[in-house]
């Protein structure tokens, strides 16, 4: 737990507005000069259902979320389900209050809609007791009311941010400018009194707390996004300009981000029926000469492993994005886990040929999903991007520069029509595509694309000769299959040499270290901070390359450390798996901190983990497991 932050989290019912008052309160407090992280918990309902949003704010940068939080503004749920169905569900319409105890620090602010939520019904979920327990300051409010006398009582979630705001004694100012810019008309004018009258309402009232909003100012412009946002806007400034898909969370936002502004950019994006159709038609996309991606979630892209090998097996590029969700089968459709990644490496069909990235942040989702299509298609292979609803979901601020990157438009080694009268041809007059040696030494033979004069070839997910033709030859199924799976040796060189990943967290000379990959990566490195402040000697490698991994660059960090604890989001350890994989010699030093209940980690959980791992003591929360390293 820290001091001097904000950690306000609004709960209410899918349809409630939650959402997109958080985002708005969010941006409210960046423009004020503060750092934000959201972090968006919601039930995989259309309307009704629990559903909460955490904003943090503080005056320096924020990569995590917190332990906890301590202010709480709970709108109660006003689509829940028919109360003949409590057996089963419960008092839906209090779950916004009494889900939310276990998380609000002591000390912290509730406030609640006594508009919606009864009197009596408050009384028997013991919120007056777990005040007393926990010196919480209990606020009552009818926002409801307040929003009716206004028009309409959704804007209740306004009143929430105007008692919010003079609860913690901040100013409206930047609230006001948002209802200004987002609405008009009676809606404005509503709103602002719905947000004046609150803020009114809750100055007179006596809410004696201890929380500090911090105060910050930024030395550059910020914007606020989150990683759907940062793999759409990668993607497209890339050049990518075709998206094919069908709906399903949390991919959903990628694919919504990029048909929206692709036509811009005079690209095309189109929904088709399933998630095969969508990998096959964005193959033939690419294949016709256009920078194009897919992608779905884990049920969705398990239908992508035919595409997907096609895409292997004719070296078309393309990139698709991967979005982990708890599962197996529909899981927990609206919850992160990090359980996909042997599912992306190995699904398809033999030995496969593909790159994966896993960004661990908003600037990651950037910045390598555009290197995604460039390997894409300076190789002329599939590249995934797996990434998970966390990452999808939350919303961070940084600065507007970090997207000043010039596009990049370069189709990659696809060849002129100058050029490819001076390529290879066979006898027939067929372009050589698939040569077994590249005349340039490397691993990549040079592509035509069709309409290209002189640049015909055959296009087969069979085996197949230079020229494409089916070949079941045993000596040019080794080469052909050799090249492909040399490409891999080629982009490691590449990304070594260019564009590492992996990122560093910590001091150099430190005893134990951290194995992080994906989303966990910001949570890992708040938790070291601590770690070190309490006097433990600890470093963190934060990895995003799953294949091909980079086991140099991990080796000789695993190297300087005597033990190295892995946290990930599932229940096998499927990071550690792989590293122990590429890695076997270091077996005996990996141990894991897994969790899968459908939550991220807190710093203060990892900070638990560590510590119990290090003592060979019992983890203090029931919600996590630890596995021992392989030998003890």
């Amino acid at each position: 737990m820290t001091d001097n932050e904000l950690i306000w989290r609004i709960a209410g019912g899918s349809g409630d507005g939650i959402d997109s008052t958080s985002q708005n309160f969010a941006k409210a407090l960046m423009w004020s000069g503060l750092n934000v992280f959201t972090h968006r918990h919601y039930p995989s309902r259309i309307r009704g259902g629990h559903t909460y949003v955490e904003v943090r704010a503080k005056d320096e940068p924020v990569q995590s979320r917190g332990d906890g939080y301590n202010f709480l503004l709970a709108l109660g749920d006003s689509f829940a389900r028919n109360p003949q169905e409590e057996a089963y569900y419960g008092k839906e319409e209090l779950k916004p209050l009494y889900e939310n105890f276990d998380d609000l620090r002591e000390g912290g602010v509730l406030l609640y809609d006594e508009g919606l939520l009864d009197e009596e019904d408050v009384d028997e979920i013991g919120l007056e007791e777990a005040a007393e327990e926990n010196n919480w300051h209990v606020v009552p409010m009818d926002l409801r009311g307040i929003a009716k006398e206004h028009g309409r009582e959704i804007m209740r979630n306004t009143a929430g941010i105007g008692a919010t705001a003079a609860i913690l004694d901040i100013s409206t100012d930047e609230f006001e400018k948002l209802i200004t810019q987002n609405m008009s008309g009676d809606m404005q004018e509503a709103n602002l009194n719905v947000l004046h009258d609150a803020y009114e309402a809750a100055s007179e009232l006596d809410v004696d707390h201890d929380i500090e909003v911090p105060e910050g100012s930024h030395d550059e412009e910020q914007v606020i996004l989150s990683g759907s946002n940062a793999i759409s806007y990668g993607a497209i400034d890339e050049g990518c300009r075709f998206i094919s898909g069908y709906p399903m969370t949390p991919w959903t936002d990628v694919f919504t981000i990029m048909s929206q502004h692709l036509p811009e950019f005079g690209g095309i994006s189109e929904q088709v029926e399933d998630e095969i159709a969508a990998a096959a038609l964005a193959l033939g996309a690419s294949h016709a000469g256009v920078k194009a991606m897919s992608g779905s979630s884990g049920g969705g892209f398990a239908l992508m492993s035919e595409p997907l090998g096609l895409a292997e097996m004719t070296e078309t590029p393309i990139v698709l994005v991967e979005a982990m969700r708890a599962g197996p089968s529909t899981g927990m459709p609206t919850k992160p886990e990090q359980a996909d990644l042997e599912h992306v490496l190995y699904t398809s069909q033999g030995d496969s040929a593909r790159v994966v990235f896993a960004p661990a942040n908003i600037r990651e989702c950037y910045t390598q999903t555009r290197s995604a299509f460039r390997i894409a298609y300076e190789y002329q292979i599939p590249v995934i991007v797996i990434y998970d609803q966390k990452i999808q979901g939350e919303l961070r601020n940084l600065p507007a520069s970090h997207f000043d990157e010039e596009p990049n438009a370069d189709p990659g080694s696809v060849l002129t029509e100058e050029e490819i009268q001076d390529a290879a041809h066979h006898s027939s007059g067929k372009f050589q595509r698939f040569l077994h040696e590249p005349e340039d030494g490397s691993n990549v033979s040079p592509r035509s694309v069709p309409g290209q004069k002189d640049g015909r070839f055959l296009a087969t997910g069979n085996e197949h000769n230079p020229s494409g033709h089916i070949s079941e030859d045993p000596e040019n199924r080794i080469a052909q299959m050799n090249r492909r799976l040399n490409k891999l040796d080629d982009i490691r060189a590449d990304l070594d040499e260019n564009t590492s990943h992996q990122t560093y967290h910590g001091p150099d000379e430190a005893e134990y270290g951290i194995l992080v990959w994906g989303s966990q990566q910001g949570t890992v490195f708040e938790a070291v901070d601590r770690l070190n402040e309490n006097g433990h000697s600890v470093k963190a490698l934060g990895v995003s390359d799953m294949a091909p991994y980079p086991k140099e660059e991990v080796s000789e960090w695993l190297e300087s450390v005597d033990e190295a604890l892995v946290v990930e989001m599932n229940a096998t350890a499927q990071f550690r798996g792989l590293t122990q994989k590429e890695l076997g010699k270091y077996g005996d030093k990996l141990s894991s901190l897994l969790k899968y209940n459908g939550n991220p980690f807190e710093p203060a959980e990892i900070v638990d983990g560590f510590e119990s791992s290090i003592d060979g003591e019992e983890l203090a929360a029931s919600n996590m497991k630890y596995l021992p390293a392989a030998g003890d």
